[in-house]
């Protein structure tokens, strides 16, 4: 099968490894955003999957946005049998889903219709769902609303962060989409519309998704910090800085919200709107990440210190 390959995001690297790896599958191209300026000093940087199809020797595609008429010019000549979409990060237009024999497949990280959008990882865990999965989708205009091929679940550990979820997610795409293609090539591929009344959507995360609020409970609190690991990261404020908090854990305690019930060696621990939370892993802006111990160390706080909760409520 003739494919072409359209991703940026790092969960569709097994997938594109697999299917470079496929005897039976041929990729035309892969196609990638553009590089973009990253680190310090803002070097242009490719994404990982650039890197690994140049290294296969496939050639790679960075229009800036796939539905101009060179880009669909350039598809079109690739004749593609079925275009694979993984975290690209632009809706294809009619144009360009016409294009390939037989359709274009997207693999989303959830259980569609549950979580359409560019943040599902995030957005289910938020949720406190108990699992989430992988759903191979026939692509339409709209935004994650196509027809189902298949999905695949897993189930959500309690103590995973987002970015550990990410690769567990990244690792069934693989025997999804193998299982996908086999379905269409053997012509019993299904398309179960997806239930609109079932849908919901989870928006591109942004810095402010991480702040912490003090007021809500410390297991919710807790959950954040997984949800948010590791971008765009939970933080608060500790007198006037940036404190980012790697690792927490809600434990029992009360007191005043965004106070801190215990401030020693055995590392410091803040009160929530119920309960408390105790930081593990913290990084105060302009220094490296260390634990509790280490910061309190190089920054003692005591019981009459707080966090700046003005800053979570506007959060």
């Amino acid at each position: 099968m003739r494919l072409v390959f359209c991703g940026s995001g790092e969960i569709g690297l097994p997938v594109l490894r697999s299917l470079l790896d496929a005897p039976s599958h041929k990729v035309m191209a892969v196609v990638t955003q553009p590089d973009k300026p990253a680190g310090r000093e803002l070097k242009s940087r490719a994404s990982a999957i650039k890197t690994l199809a140049l290294k296969r020797g496939v050639g790679v595609f960075q229009p800036d946005r796939i539905r101009t008429p060179e880009a669909v010019r350039v598809l079109r000549e690739l004749s593609p049998d079925v275009v694979v979409v993984v975290a690209y990060g632009q809706i294809l237009s009619r144009e360009v889903l016409d294009i390939p024999r037989i359709g274009c497949l997207n693999l989303h990280a959830s259980l569609l219709p549950r979580h359409r959008g560019a943040s599902p990882i995030q957005a289910a865990m938020l949720a406190e769902e108990k699992e989430t999965g992988i759903t191979v989708m026939w692509m339409n205009e709209g935004l994650d609303t196509g027809d189902i091929l298949l999905s695949e679940t897993l189930e959500i550990s309690q103590t995973e962060t987002a970015g550990e979820l990410h690769n567990r997610l990244a690792e069934i795409a693989v025997p999804a989409l193998v299982k996908a293609l086999a379905m269409i090539d053997q012509g019993n591929a299904p398309r179960i519309p997806q239930r609109e009344d079932l849908s919901t959507h989870a928006p591109k995360m942004s810095k402010a998704d991480g702040v912490l609020d003090w007021l809500q409970p410390a297991a919710r609190l807790a959950l954040r910090v997984r949800a948010m690991s590791p971008w765009p990261g939970a933080f608060t404020h500790l007198g006037g800085r940036v404190l980012k908090i790697h690792e927490a854990v809600a434990v029992e305690g009360h007191g005043k919200p965004g106070t801190f019930l215990q401030a020693d060696a055995e590392g410091f621990v803040v009160a929530a709107g119920v309960g408390a939370l105790a930081l593990k892993s913290v990084q105060l802006e302009g220094r490296k990440r260390m634990d509790a111990a280490g910061f309190l160390r190089g920054f003692p706080v005591n019981r009459a210190s707080s966090m700046d909760l003005s800053f979570s409520q506007k959060g």
